[in-house]
């Protein structure tokens, strides 16, 4: 007979414990330790566990036949650049993101986009609340069937009557299995209903795309083993206040995660940004000090992207330093690089600097600009809107080396900009481009080629 046993989970990070304790020692979170049933079989030997099945027979790997994997497109040309061209079948797809910032939205308008029939689950909404947001999106789809449900085996019910070539599931939070005893929203819940689901669609060849809750520090709720046990993770992204929204690739069984897609957040659903440089750099009819652009690589996908940065006297004894879209350390290692080796005295100065477009970058090539942009407000002295930059600074001032510059070269002729300030270490394979490039190799030569110094 089966030995019922109870353990302790932590809800925030899936961390296990012989017994209750108030503080989990795996993410420091106090509170998060609760009870659970679960349920392990009898022991046995490996030779009894094996007796009377099959065994798998070992191969060579040059015997093996590689075949593409058949995708299914999903009628959304950013998502489909994100999974590495389509979902693939069997595939389990799990998205996460922040309330509220659009994961629901970008799954029902998917589903009513795609010409094939998909079957989708809610277990947070009732089929009114679908419905309206269906009408909001104004998109109509006879295939896609609407089903609000949380028990696992009822799902499984309605999928083998209507037969969907895709699962959506609005979330694995709120599903149930009957074979655990265990609340929804679990550890031992989100585990055991996940591994129904894998089950069901590698047997049955669907897709399944899962939403997931995340946690206050961003990741994705539930166990770690989770985000292991499917095939891909994506991270919705971007801040509430701004329209623009980042879809990113954690992990991908089946594609690079390098890409990433770009969608504009509108009243009537999300909206595909194909040429997302044009809308991150605003237009101005004259030029502006404290405002440099930078050719910055997002995944595979160059970007030309407005940084904006405002130095004024401190009025408090302390000076302020804030950043939107950058990392402020890397802001404060900047301000003591130009203090330092170019001589200017910002220790007692305000430092404002933002990333238009509500994007976070943390390309190193974003280095100059940030710098130039700094001093371009600290001289009052703007810089030409036809000139770009995309270099590293080190420590000793030097600018450094940055990847894949070619497809930011090609990324600032597509966008008609005439020069670019580049670091003479970097190799150019294309030989004269329509765009000037400027090879400088210290700070020094930079404020003396932008402000004539």
């Amino acid at each position: 007979m089966a030995k019922i046993k109870t353990t302790f989970f932590c809800q925030n990070c899936g961390a296990q414990f012989p017994k209750w304790v108030g503080k989990c020692n795996s993410c420091n979170e106090w509170n998060t330790i609760v009870e659970e049933v679960i349920q392990r079989e009898e022991k046995t030997s490996w030779k009894q566990a094996g007796s009377g099945k099959k065994v798998g027979k070992a191969v060579k790997l040059k015997e093996i036949t590689a075949v593409n994997e058949e995708r299914i497109d999903t009628c959304n040309k950013e998502l489909n650049r994100v999974l590495g061209g389509g979902l693939v079948k069997g595939s389990i797809v799990l998205l996460g993101g922040e309330p509220g910032i659009g994961k629901s939205t970008l799954l029902l308008q998917i589903a009513l986009m795609m010409k094939n029939r998909v079957l989708y689950v809610s277990g947070e909404e009732s089929m009114t609340q679908i419905k309206l947001r269906a009408d909001r999106l104004k998109s109509a789809n006879e295939n896609c069937l609407i089903l609000t449900e949380t028990k696992t085996h009822q799902i499984f019910n309605s999928a083998e009557e209507t037969s969907p070539e895709v699962i959506v599931i609005d979330s694995i939070q709120t599903l149930h299995t009957e074979l655990i005893e265990a609340s929804p929203g679990s550890i031992s819940q989100i585990r055991e209903t996940t591994a129904e689901l894998i089950k069901y669609a590698k047997e049955t060849d669907t897709p399944v795309v899962l939403i997931g809750h995340i946690t206050k520090e961003g990741h994705i709720a539930g166990p770690k083993i989770l985000e292991h046990m499917v095939d891909v993770v994506l991270q919705f992204e971007g801040d509430r206040n701004h329209t623009y929204r980042i879809l990113r690739a954690q992990k991908n069984r089946f594609g690079s995660t390098a890409e990433l897609g770009i969608y504009e957040m509108l009243h009537t659903g999300l909206r595909e940004v194909e040429n997302p440089s044009e809308i991150l750099i605003s237009e101005k009819d004259s030029d502006l000090t404290g405002t440099a652009i930078s050719a910055t690589l997002e995944g595979m996908r160059p970007l030309m992207i407005e940084v904006q940065a405002l130095v004024s006297t401190a009025v408090y004894g302390m000076p302020q330093r804030s950043c939107t879209g950058y990392n402020i350390k890397r802001l404060n290692m900047l301000l003591a690089v130009l203090e330092k080796r170019a001589g200017f005295k910002l220790g007692a100065k305000d430092v404002f600097l933002n990333i238009a477009g509500g994007l976070r970058v943390e390309d190193p090539a974003i280095d100059l600009a940030v710098v130039c942009a700094v001093l371009s407000s600290n001289s009052e002295i703007s810089i030409p809107q036809n000139i770009c930059f995309a270099a590293e600074v080190g420590l000793a001032g030097e600018i450094r080396a940055i990847s894949r510059v070619e497809q930011r070269i090609q990324e600032a002729e597509k966008l008609g900009f005439k020069k670019i300030v580049l670091s003479k270490f970097n190799k150019i394979a294309k030989k004269n481009p329509e765009i000037e490039i400027i090879k400088v190799s210290k700070i020094e030569e930079v404020i003396s080629v932008l402000f004539k110094v």
